[in-house]
């Protein structure tokens, strides 16, 4: 297994949709909290295609940017970012790595959380197109836009943002022979759940919504030979050289 880098002081997760870092790695969020890790959420949309209820349409982005505020607090977090782009709609546009690239050279993080570029066969939910335009974005705005003065020049020139250089990505719901690390999160699971019941739009009509995700949690951690009884997240890490 690859080691990851131990003198992390600041994350910067990306993700689609509100909702996304929480089913993926909230555990895994909280215990850097918790260490004194300092992370950064970035959204790409506000979830507004999202929900299950007869929720009138104006008020999804609203409701779900504060559902995630309020899970974002469960686990740590206090500094949230939304991109405002359409959900389900969402390309690897020039103007979305741009703007993922701001927030990288904004908060200058060691690591960026992200979502998997590729299809997940086996689980083809957590390869929502919006989920893998995120992660290809966020992949080309670390690598190369970021670390790259001459790319997306008004960001230095009219913002006063320098190039930032992340050297190393976490990728969350990629495919399992990607997947190369793991994180023991017995310890935090209660703040993920917390986190999830915040999105009372997305998880209301789940049934045994605690049960479902320790259930899974024990399925990673038994995969990866974890002790019975851990509950675990796990991750593919990517070296940016």
């Amino acid at each position: 297994m690859p080691t990851p880098l131990t003198d992390v002081e600041r994350v910067l997760v990306v993700t689609a949709h509100p909702d996304d870092v929480d089913f993926g790695a909230a555990a895994t969020v909280a215990s850097w909290t918790q260490a004194g890790i300092e992370v950064s959420y970035c959204i790409c949309t506000s979830g507004d295609a999202g929900g299950f209820d007869d929720t009138p349409r104006a008020d999804m982005a609203p409701l779900r940017e504060a559902e995630q505020l309020a899970a974002a607090k469960e686990v740590g977090v206090q500094d949230v970012t939304f991109l405002h782009y359409p959900d389900g709609r969402l390309t690897p546009s020039v103007e979305l790595r741009r703007d993922i690239s701001r927030e990288i050279r904004r908060v200058r993080p060691q690591r960026v959380l992200t979502q998997s570029p590729e299809i997940y066969w086996k689980r083809v939910g957590a390869s929502h197109p919006d989920h893998r335009a995120a992660g290809e974005a966020a992949l080309a705005a670390v690598y190369p836009d970021a670390r790259n003065p001459f790319a997306h020049p008004e960001l230095l020139a009219d913002e006063g943002l320098e190039a930032w250089t992340v050297p190393e990505m976490w990728i969350m719901a990629a495919p399992e022979e990607r997947t190369d690390h793991v994180v023991d999160v017995t310890a935090t699971m209660d703040r993920k759940i917390a986190a999830l019941l915040a999105h009372t739009s997305q998880t209301a009509h789940m049934d045994d919504l605690e049960g479902r995700l320790r259930g899974m949690a024990g399925l990673v951690a038994r995969r990866f030979d974890l002790p019975e009884g851990t509950l675990a997240e796990a991750f593919q890490i990517v070296s940016i050289g």
